[in-house]
């Protein structure tokens, strides 16, 4: 595959919102569901759109998933849109039991997650998120890379019939998903081939992994770059493809490394073909106040500390 120009950046919340009023137009069963979020969820034009078709329910996250399982009920696919971290953090029971135990057809979209509100702190930090969300059964678990990754799990999510959690970017990011890469579950994108280490990596993560892997290209050291926007359900055949090929694996997440994808990655290889791994996130501490850039920069997650993993494999790893 070749991967597209990545000199500009661009917004996966307006690509999230255009592609829900084009799904919408078609389809009236899709309704939007908030939490006095209609402004950050970038719901502005659907709800002038469908007024009748949107609930918000107010700062009232438990509510709002259960309004939600409701409505999947009665037949209709709602979008819920909520900031990331008050979503999982107060209505994971709801999303247990009302969603994905009972197996409603319900979109529960994360926006503005991992650190994206930077000096707001950790209160508004949602790096716990995808460890929370993959430890629930039944529910599917997709981080998009940029916009055109976005509008296709969107348009996969309403289709699915099945529970699902969406992460939806805040800051804008490049334009990373070449024109044929597929998009399914358990399907992961190789966007450079290499031997030498394969780097999986998630979301904002995946530019910043390219970039570190055409500088060690310029070293001779070859880099395959996985982007794994699925991560419930992994794509297992890649994972292992690449404990076997390449001499080792680094993750790299907007997320706590105590349960998301380098734990998922880890898990997979550790039974079937154990590797040598790098696993960068945030550790098991809170963020530091300062604004977004600050706080990747801080836990490593840039090129520089993909490069410096990389590095450290090949240094430690086997031969």
């Amino acid at each position: 595959m070749t991967v597209v120009e990545r000199a500009a950046t661009f917004d996966c919340r307006q690509a999230f919102a255009d592609e829900l009023r084009a799904l919408a137009q078609v389809d009236e069963r899709i309704v939007a569901v908030c939490n006095d979020s209609v402004g950050s969820s970038n719901l502005v034009g659907f709800r002038r759109e469908f007024p009748d078709r949107l609930v918000n329910v107010g700062i009232a996250e438990q509510d709002l998933v259960g309004v939600a399982a409701g409505l999947a009920n009665a037949g209709k696919i709602p979008f819920v849109c909520a900031a990331a971290p008050f979503l999982t953090g107060r209505a994971l029971e709801q999303i247990k039991n009302d969603v994905a135990y009972s197996q409603a057809h319900v979109v529960l979209c994360g926006q503005s997650p991992g650190m994206a509100y930077g000096e707001l702190g950790p209160t508004h930090h949602s790096i716990e998120d995808l460890s929370w969300v993959r430890a629930v059964a039944n529910l599917d678990v997709i981080v998009p890379a940029d916009p055109d990754q976005t509008r296709a799990a969107v348009r996969w999510a309403a289709a699915s019939g099945r529970p699902t959690y969406l992460r939806i970017p805040r800051f804008k990011v490049p334009a990373v998903t070449p024109a044929d890469a597929p998009f399914a579950p358990g399907q992961a994108v190789r966007l450079t081939d290499g031997d030498d280490v394969t780097v999986i990596a998630i979301g904002s993560l995946i530019s910043r992994a390219l970039d570190a892997a055409a500088r060690l290209g310029e070293e001779g050291i070859g880099v395959r770059v996985l982007n794994m926007p699925f991560i419930e359900p992994i794509d297992t055949a890649a994972v292992l493809a690449a404990a076997r090929q390449t001499r080792g694996i680094v993750t790299a997440e907007e997320a706590t490394t105590s349960g998301g994808l380098g734990a998922a990655v880890a898990a997979t290889v550790v039974t079937a073909h154990p590797t040598p791994m790098r696993i960068l996130g945030v550790p098991r501490v809170f963020a530091p106040t300062g604004d977004t850039a600050f706080l990747l920069d801080h836990f490593g997650l840039s090129a520089d500390g993909i490069v410096a993993a990389v590095r450290d494999l090949l240094d430690g790893g086997r031969a």
